[in-house]
């Protein structure tokens, strides 16, 4: 690992404004569970590490009318313990359960865990492709066990975030800053397909920090369910992952959602499974339907088809345990 300049800016404003100076020189640190790692694999060579993690706009979690405001730099544990989480949005506590083991939630951040970067084995490992600068994908042809099978080209690495899917389930919004001036975006807009630009995964600009993700309580009467598929029980990424709300009224499913993580480029809505089960009754068939909408379309790569049935049965299987 290089030498490097720690910085601890008194606001956001100020952190904002270091980060713009010199792309790709500067870099922020918040829990650093990803970011050092890289560091120490040489992907990143920051000659500045701006710290956020202590800014007061960046922390804590605040109920609001008709859900909970969470600031971006708020560890997981906080978010897994809160309270007003587990009430208004308990899809969101159970996948952030789901991230790493006690001490990584401990110490990694709710925004960091949906800017982390992929997990692919030749990006990790300093091939020059896609996501560092070059023009192939190695996956696509080369050791691809855990790529994607969906939305998948010319980079077919897949988001590795657990608590992402639940935000989309959830129909999330996400406020970035300058520290001059704001935006606020749908998350289902906050993540960049590799068709749209195979170098990064969202739509963050070099001087933006993400600030706060704004999270509206879960319909009445609605069930949810986050389920994660691994290779081990624990402290490991998902091979498919899903996270799923269903509103259902006289027994009749009125509205689903149904997210997919660990099978595409980005939190990926299954909307022909929604589709399929809105106006039936949440029995085995109409989740069996579901799953087999889930992937369709699906293109897998030579060492990933068994992610198709996997998914398939997943989806399947989150749905029934609603009923």
């Amino acid at each position: 690992m290089n030498n490097f300049t720690y910085i601890r800016p008194a606001t956001l404003r100020d952190a904002a404004t270091q980060l713009g100076k010199e792309h790709g020189k500067v870099m922020l640190l918040a829990g650093g569970t990803d970011l050092l790692g890289e560091m120490k694999d040489d992907l990143r060579v920051p000659e500045r590490l701006v710290a956020i993690k202590h800014l007061r706009e960046l922390q804590g979690i605040r109920p609001g009318r008709g859900g909970v405001r969470i600031g971006a730099a708020t560890s997981l544990v906080d978010v897994v313990e809160s309270a007003d989480v587990r009430r208004q949005a308990p899809l969101l506590a159970m996948a952030a359960e789901k991230v790493g083991t006690p001490q990584i939630r401990n110490m990694a951040t709710i925004g960091g865990n949906l800017c982390q970067r992929p997990r692919c084995w030749y990006y990790r490992n300093n091939y020059p492709c896609f996501k560092h600068g070059g023009n192939v994908c190695y996956s696509a042809t080369g050791e691809n066990d855990f790529h994607a099978i969906l939305e998948g080209g010319p980079s077919y690495i897949v988001h590795p975030s657990d608590t992402a899917p639940a935000l989309v389930a959830l129909g999330a919004t996400v406020r970035i800053s300058t520290g001059g001036r704001e935006r606020s975006v749908p998350i289902e807009k906050f993540f960049v397909s590799p068709k749209q630009d195979p170098t990064r995964e969202n739509i963050l600009q070099p001087n933006e920090i993400l600030t706060e993700i704004e999270v509206p309580a879960a319909p009445a009467g609605s069930k949810a369910i986050y389920v994660k598929e691994m290779v081990r029980e624990i402290w490991d990424f998902a091979l498919c992952s899903v996270a799923a709300m269903v509103t259902t009224k006289g027994g009749v499913v009125e509205d689903a959602r149904i997210v997919l993580g660990g099978v595409a480029p980005f939190p990926y809505r299954a909307l022909k499974a929604e589709a399929a089960l809105k106006g039936k009754r949440l029995d085995q068939a109409a989740a069996a339907d579901a799953g087999a909408a889930a992937v369709e379309g699906a293109r897998p790569l030579a060492k990933n088809a068994y992610k198709v049935p996997l998914t398939q049965a997943t989806v399947a299987r989150a749905l029934l345990s609603l009923a």
